[in-house]
């Protein structure tokens, strides 16, 4: 097997963020809600876009933003996903390069626009994300490179992409090209809503020996294994995948890997203003410790560091340097 060209390579949806404050009575307002991922039509994309306040925008979808973690941890981190050419397109692929990850997916016009999310955040710090999924739905199997994917240590996959059944195609496809390649495959359930379509599909994915490592949170994980007592549902999934990463909010992150078995807190924050993109920061973290050959609990500390990080402020990409906050932690 040869040497991987890149640690990570990321499979997802890309999406603009759009992130804006919001009060409560916004969300009361437009029936919306909080803390919820609801999926628009461009119509309503559109109207809801127009009604928000100020906003940033910037290159997002889930595992697009754990590879732009990946990649400010120093990581060598690569992102396919789809565009249209217009305007928004070109946003997302300038921003996405300007992090140092690797994108090479040809924008391709199937009618639509490039996706966006339109993201909410109350003063509680809870994010109410409001998504036209666009183009990015529209990954076909012919928009993978195959030498990519058999360069990178670890591909890794966000659930919220199973969805659509072309896409679901490629990601399958994807697993085997890496799999074939003697590469691990990583796999995020992204949200208990992907779950509740899903389950039967993933536990299928999982069960087959097509996950190596597994990203969920904890009602993901008791959602996956249809039971509502934490510790009953990590034994149920445990033994299916090499390592098992589960994170807890507040109450800090596991990861199981055999008999091995780590737990770390979660890092002090002083004030937090938004979750955004906190899950996907924290793979980004574990993923570039598992690359460094660090430890189980190190690569959890990585993850709960970034994920301390992203919700310190608003949007889904750390603003801190991540390399210098793990080095001051870590060493």
């Amino acid at each position: 097997m040869t040497e991987p060209r890149l640690d990570v390579l990321a499979i997802g949806n890309a999406i603009v963020d759009v992130i804006a404050d919001a009060p409560e009575s916004f969300l009361e307002d437009e029936g919306l809600t909080k803390g919820a991922m609801l999926l628009v039509d461009e119509e309503e994309a559109t109207r809801l876009y127009d009604q928000m306040g100020q906003g940033i925008e910037a290159s997002g979808g889930s595992a697009a933003n754990t590879a732009a973690g990946v990649a400010a941890l120093g990581a060598r981190a690569g992102f396919v996903g789809q565009v249209a050419p217009d305007q928004l397109g070109e946003v997302f692929t300038h921003d996405i390069r300007a992090k140092g990850v690797e994108f090479a997916t040809e924008p391709a016009d199937f009618g639509v626009s490039t996706a966006r999310c339109l993201v909410l955040v109350t003063p509680d710090a809870h994010r109410t994300m409001n998504t036209y999924l666009g183009a990015s739905q529209y990954l076909m199997v012919e928009a993978l490179d195959e030498a990519q994917i058999e360069s990178a240590a670890i591909l890794y996959l966000e659930g919220y992409l199973w969805d659509p059944g072309a896409a679901r195609y490629a990601m399958i496809k994807a697993i085997d090209v890496a799999h074939q390649a003697g590469r691990q495959v990583a796999f995020t359930l992204s949200d208990t809503f992907c779950i509740e379509r899903h389950r039967d599909g993933f536990n299928a994915l999982i069960d087959g020996g097509r996950v190596d490592i597994l990203f969920a949170n904890e009602a993901e994980i008791q959602a996956l294994a249809a039971i509502p007592n934490f510790e009953q549902a990590l034994a149920t999934v445990k033994d299916k995948v090499k390592i098992l990463v589960v994170t807890r909010s507040e109450k800090g992150a596991i990861a199981i890997a055999g008999d091995a078995r780590a737990e770390v807190p979660a890092e002090p924050v002083g004030q937090v203003v938004d979750t955004t993109g906190a899950g996907d920061l924290f793979a980004a973290g574990f993923l570039a410790g598992q690359a460094q050959g660090r430890s189980l609990e190190q690569s959890l500390r990585m993850g709960a560091i970034c994920a301390a990080e992203v919700i310190s402020h608003y949007g889904a990409r750390p603003e801190a340097d991540l390399k210098a906050l793990v080095a001051a932690r870590l060493g």
